[in-house]
C-alpha cells in the first residue's frame, strides 16, 4: 500500500512515517517500479502500536525497545512489565504535580468570591511581585 494510504488507515501523516523509517521504527518498504514506497499490509497495526504506546505516555525510545521486546519470551514480558511500571510511576508523580497547581488555582479562585472590601488578588499580586523583581 502507499504512503498515503497506510497514513490514512493508521490515523497518522506521511511525514510521520517518514520520521519513523528514519528513527528505525518502520522499516523502510520496497519500492514499486514507478518509484511509490510499497508498505505491507502489517505496517498499518505496527503503527497502531506505536500510537497506543505513545498515548499511554511511553517516549519513542521506550517503544523502540519495546517493539523490540515484543519478539522475545518471559523475559521480554518482564523488561516490559519495568518499562510499564516506570513510565505508571512517573505519569503518577506528574498527576500529582498537576493536582497541586489545581488546588493552588482553585484557592485563588476561590478568594474572587469574598466581598470586594476583603479581597486581594494574590495571583495579581504575585505577577506584580515578580514583575517588579525584573526591573
Amino acid at each position: 500500500m502507499r504512503t498515503s494510504e497506510l497514513a490514512d488507515r493508521a490515523g497518522v501523516n506521511t511525514e510521520t512515517l517518514r520520521y519513523y523509517e528514519r528513527r528505525g521504527l518502520l522499516t523502510e518498504p520496497p519500492r514499486t517500479p514507478g518509484g511509490y514506497r510499497d508498505y505491507p499490509a502489517a505496517s498499518v497495526g505496527l503503527l497502531r502500536f506505536i500510537k497506543r504506546a505513545q498515548e499511554l505516555g511511553f517516549t519513542l525510545d521506550e517503544v523502540e525497545e519495546l517493539l523490540h521486546l515484543d519478539n522475545g519470551g518471559p523475559d521480554s514480558c518482564d523488561a516490559a512489565r519495568a518499562l510499564a511500571e516506570h513510565r505508571r510511576d512517573d505519569l503518577a508523580a506528574r498527576i500529582r504535580d498537576l493536582q497541586r497547581m489545581h488546588d493552588s488555582l482553585a484557592d485563588l479562585v476561590a478568594t474572587c468570591d469574598l466581598p470586594r472590601a476583603d479581597r486581594s488578588c494574590a495571583l495579581l499580586e504575585a505577577i506584580t511581585d515578580s514583575a517588579e523583581g525584573i526591573r
